[in-house]
């Protein structure tokens, strides 16, 4: 009986063993196949996936000097590999962004208000000239400068402006609008003004390396006078230079709204309110 008993108990011993064995070795199958779809499944997300391939947010930026020191090397590499003034390109881009802060910048990446025309990629909706018009969107703003690039240089429209000096920020400014690159017919003067005002030729010296001397003249108290005559208003003068009545009297301290004829009144362009 004795013997009986434990070859009873040996042989349950074995059998226990070999399951819990084979119960294991299931286990570590299960983990090993449910390991290998995660990591081999393209579609999901992980921790490690490329940054290229995640979009990339404009930024706010402060102030326009923000803005223009986080694409002034953009846009001067563009300028050497496109010859497209680096000036008129970080003209072009704070005007029509908002200095990165205008909502089709925001949300599409696009720096130059472009919009769908003979293009593949990704677009957003947004209303401009007409309502719910189609733009261009980008995964990282540089793409939108490098598009901007080869916008310009890929139409015949464009072609004369490459005929000009290279520091010619005037002549591409005016050359733009002819081309009809913008409907404002300010556009030039506008582009003019933020060139002159932010001293942006200096990153054409530094590609061209010449001297940014000769434009230092023109940014020296940029400031456009209007003279006061007989039935002119404040809000007449700021309508006809496109500033509000408040930014016009903070330009020349005043506190109330009585204006003399003959007097004179700074009423320089705020340029979107740059």
């Amino acid at each position: 009986m004795m013997v009986k008993r434990t070859l009873v108990i040996i042989i349950c011993c074995i059998a226990l063993s070999c399951g819990s064995s084979k119960r294991k070795h299931r286990k570590n199958n299960r983990n090993e196949v449910k390991i290998e779809t995660r990591n081999t499944n393209s579609r999901v997300p992980t921790v490690t996936a490329p940054a290229t391939e995640k979009i990339i947010t404009s930024a706010s930026y402060n102030n326009v000097e923000e803005y223009l020191e986080a694409f002034s090397l953009i846009a001067q590499e563009e300028m050497r590999t496109y010859k497209i003034p680096a000036s008129i390109t970080l003209a072009q881009a704070v005007l029509e962004s908002g200095a990165g802060k205008g909502a089709l910048t925001l949300k599409a990446n696009n720096h130059f208000g472009i919009k769908c025309h003979d293009w593949t990629g990704d677009v957003v909706y947004h209303d401009d000239d007409a309502r719910d018009e189609c733009f261009r969107k980008y995964v990282d703003p540089k793409y939108s400068f490098r598009d901007h690039s080869l916008f310009l240089t890929g139409r015949q429209r464009y072609a004369t402006l490459f005929d000009l000096d290279p520091d010619d920020y005037e002549g591409w400014a005016y050359g733009l609008r002819k081309a009809g690159y913008a409907t404002d017919r300010k556009y030039p003067e506008k582009l003019i003004g933020i060139i002159e005002r932010y001293r942006l030729y200096k990153y054409d010296s530094e590609v061209l390396g010449s001297n940014p001397d000769k434009f230092a003249e023109r940014s020296k108290n940029v400031v456009n006078i209007h003279t006061v005559k007989k039935g002119d208003t404040l809000y007449a003068i700021a309508k006809k230079y496109n500033l509000t009545v408040e930014e016009l009297k903070s330009k020349n301290g005043l506190s109330e709204n009585t204006i003399e004829i003959g007097q004179q009144l700074n009423v320089t362009p705020a340029y979107n309110g740059f």
